[in-house]
């Protein structure tokens, strides 16, 4: 059975925004919101999965983080608003 791996994109109250890569998204999120992980994430309080892709192919993951991760702002922002315009946690209820 393949791994999935996602790529996904978390953000704060104030819309500061992180990109990163996994192959376990709940796991990930949850070390997110609990703020488990020192860093970025921990320092900008981004709790809130704003959006994600999954693939089956690590490297094809790999290259999409680094991608977004390369583009300016103005563009990631774009690539959420897309799906989630009003910037909705996606995980909200994934840890009641």
């Amino acid at each position: 059975m393949p791994n999935t791996y996602y790529v996904y994109i978390m953000a704060s109250e104030s819309k500061v925004i992180y990109t990163g890569m996994t192959n376990n998204l709940e796991n990930r999120v949850y070390q997110h919101k609990k703020k488990l992980i020192e860093g970025f994430s921990k320092k900008y309080n981004t709790y809130k999965l704003v959006w994600y892709d999954e693939t089956d192919d690590v490297t094809a993951a790999i290259k999409l983080e680094k991608r977004i991760k390369g583009w300016l702002r103005k563009k990631k922002v774009a690539l959420i608003e897309i799906n989630n315009p009003h910037w909705q946690d996606l995980a909200k209820d994934w840890f009641k």
